[in-house]
């Protein structure tokens, strides 16, 4: 038995982090061939009605979206 906390399984299927995955300048995290980024921040909403809320909401999806955290349609 090994104390490794980071490693991938024999045959390369799988690699198990149990530690910390630290992606330094200049790396990048690929899902399905987009980057991943945090999201930039968002507010807590404040609005006063459905609209407002609404607003609010689709700011938070494009955020989410831009930071490669959602598929594009």
């Amino acid at each position: 038995m090994s104390n490794v906390k980071n490693y991938t399984e024999q045959g390369g299927e799988k690699t198990i982090i149990g530690g910390t995955l630290e992606i330094v300048p200049g790396g990048k995290l690929l899902f399905d061939g987009t980057e991943v980024n945090p999201a930039d921040n968002q507010v807590n909403s404040t609005a006063a009605d459905v609209a407002g809320l609404v607003t609010d909401f689709n700011s938070l999806l494009a955020k989410l979206n831009a930071a490669g955290l959602m598929k594009s349609e």
